[in-house]
């Protein structure tokens, strides 16, 4: 672009940061197994490459992430999305937090205020807002650079991020809004500290309703929540209290964190696989935007997997009846200054209640499925297309291909950008630990479920 003096202008640019681990920092830091602390922040750096698919659509961008792309995996995803350019930095170190291992790399940092430019500007946008994302903010700030963030709160707004990103907060705000908004419904539960007393009113409830779930304020892919079942505890008071605080003396994270103790919710299965979500944007204007909606794919103890992505999965009445509850909170979190990615997730009991379990405040596990699927779908992909998504599918032990490997043996299934089914490969490094990361896209739901079979036929050759 050139002004009237002909002196050239350079396009103002772009800079995306994957800082999952960050949005869990302090949990991740306060876990007692070393080794599982540094898988879990191994998870959070492997899970980077998914987001290419992400920003395809985005001009003039550098992303940096926490671990090097498989070159691979970029020719794949440039395969398949068209996007030919890109340009990827990556930390000489990686901590967890990548923003504080952007400023200690002196020359990664620098590259930084090069792209700026002669205008000194910089468009940021990162996975989640966070401690350290501000901390990088104000460090580009000390060398003159003016710091846009079209997903991000003001510093002084970000602490709705960590409040209604917890278990506790969101909890609060369903108190608080019950005569204002009486859809917005929670599990009966209480807030409590220390595993002591957490043990004994969670032992109360076990025995009077043969179950109860546990939940720390903010885990992380299913550690930090205990959901125990008919038949898994002693059925006394006293040794039921005495088996809750040996399990929560084994993670000193129980201990550092509120503790929210619920009641066992008896799932509904037929709407959204039981766990159906909601997911929104809320604009730097303030406006908000409807992204879709869900089924969260569970295992048994929590573990969030994937999404399950459309129209049918949730009937008419209950789809608008999600989308209201999410709209009410939105419009909550945005009169209080969030902006950016947010999801709420729900139960669906068989006494036909939706209850709220959750506000992930930031993007979410099925973000990136829902732009790949704008991108490779068009945006007509709730009615267009039947999704499935798995980010952690279990590999057998030990097993740990290459991205090659895989893409060979998944051959006959890839995606078809003609037909427009077909799966697509979300990850190259999170084989590194045994787990494939997956996008099924397909017309229906019955041909969806038959592609994603065949693969995991395939993958037993591994």
């Amino acid at each position: 672009m050139k002004n009237d003096s002909n002196e050239v202008i350079k396009s103002e640019q772009a800079v995306y940061i994957f800082n999952m681990a960050e949005d869990v920092w302090p949990f991740i830091s306060a876990m007692s197994n070393i080794v599982e602390q540094r898988a879990e922040v191994d998870v959070c750096a492997n899970l980077a490459d998914r987001d290419l698919f992400s920003n395809v659509d985005e001009n003039n961008l550098t992303i940096i992430t926490p671990r090097k792309i498989d070159d691979d995996f970029l020719q794949y995803v440039s395969q398949i999305t068209g996007k030919k350019k890109w340009n990827i930095l990556v930390p000489n170190k990686h901590s967890g937090e990548i923003c504080l291992d952007i400023i200690q790399d002196r020359n990664l940092f620098k590259q930084l205020v090069d792209l700026s430019n002669g205008a000194k500007k910089l468009t940021l946008t990162s996975y989640a807002v966070s401690p350290q994302f501000f901390q990088l903010i104000n460090e580009l700030k000390n060398y003159g650079i003016e710091v846009y963030t079209p997903e991000a709160p003001t510093e002084e707004s970000a602490w709705c991020v960590n409040f209604f990103g917890s278990k506790s907060g969101i909890r609060q705000l369903a108190q608080k809004s019950a005569a204002l908004e009486p859809d917005l419904m929670m599990a009966d539960g209480l807030i409590c500290v220390q595993s002591l007393d957490a043990s004994r009113i969670a032992a109360q409830k076990y025995v009077k309703e043969a179950g109860v779930v546990l939940k720390t304020n903010k885990g992380h892919t299913g550690m930090g929540v205990l959901i125990f079942r008919p038949g898994d505890l002693p059925g006394d008071y006293q040794n039921c209290q005495k088996a809750i605080l040996n399990i929560l003396k084994q993670n000193e994270y129980w201990d550092k964190f509120p503790i929210i103790v619920e009641s066992l919710v008896n799932v509904n299965q037929a709407v959204g696989g039981g766990t159906p979500s909601v997911e929104f944007k809320i604009q730097k204007s303030g406006r908000i935007e409807f992204l879709y909606y869900c089924g969260m794919r569970m295992l048994p103890n929590g573990t969030f997997l994937g999404v399950e992505i459309n129209e049918d999965i949730i009937n008419d009445r209950i789809g608008a009846r999600i989308i209201d509850t999410g709209f009410f909170i939105a419009e909550q979190y945005a009169s209080l200054g969030y902006r950016g990615y947010f999801d709420v997730d729900m139960v669906a009991a068989k006494n036909g209640e939706i209850y709220v379990s959750e506000s992930n405040v930031r993007r979410t596990g099925g973000t990136h499925v829902y732009q790949m699927a704008n991108s490779l779908i068009g945006k007509d992909f709730f009615t267009d297309s039947h999704i499935l998504s798995n980010n952690a599918y279990e590999l057998k032990a030990g097993a740990r291909p290459s991205f090659k490997q895989v893409l060979d043996l998944l051959s006959p299934l890839l995606f078809n950008k003609k037909t427009k089914e077909g799966v697509v490969i979300a990850s190259a490094n999170l084989l590194s630990q045994s787990a494939f990361a997956y996008v099924v896209f397909a017309s229906n739901k019955k041909k969806a479920n038959e592609i994603e079979n065949k693969m995991f036929e395939l993958l037993e050759s591994l």
